[in-house]
């Protein structure tokens, strides 16, 4: 999908943020719900922990496209990544992903029944990273009227480039 230094730069962006808004299709209708991200990388893949019992699950058993957003109003940056998911009950990548956070949402531990992952293969998104001040936005806005300023990064990526 894209480079490792294009991965890199990705999760540069996504680790400060942690908590991304994962959504999937409920019958015809969108719904999104917070996932804390679990891992140390980016790799193409997100990884987060769910209860299998969870609406979720089944909406991607159902349809296994979804989306994940992740937004940093104070920080001006903003990233969205579209992929599909699975869920997994590899004892492996459980123990390997559980820390002290996860612990505080399955109080019966990393071997109960309802804990698994969902992951999150990503296919392509884009990224907003508006690094400048809100003021010196406001004064570029106002000093190119018949042009749009730069105002940041923004770039797409994965398989529709």
């Amino acid at each position: 999908m894209s480079s490792p230094e294009h991965k890199q730069k990705i999760w540069n962006l996504i680790r400060g943020i942690r908590t991304g808004m994962l959504t999937t299709l409920h019958g015809k209708e969108l719904r999104s719900r917070p996932m804390y991200l679990v891992q140390d990388k980016y790799d193409g893949t997100l990884w987060f922990f769910t209860d299998l019992h969870a609406e979720k699950v089944f909406e991607v058993e159902e349809d296994n496209d979804v989306c994940v957003a992740f937004a940093d109003p104070h920080e001006d940056i903003y990233v969205s990544m579209t992929g599909t998911g699975c869920v997994t009950r590899d004892k492996k990548l459980i123990d390997r992903f559980w820390n002290p956070f996860v612990a505080d949402w399955f109080p019966e531990g990393k071997d109960s029944e309802n804990v698994g992952l969902l992951e999150i293969h990503i296919d392509k998104g884009e990224h907003w990273n508006t690094d400048t001040s809100k003021m010196v936005m406001f004064y570029k806005m106002a000093r190119d009227r018949n042009e749009m300023p730069m105002l940041g990064e923004h770039e797409k990526f994965g398989t529709s480039d």
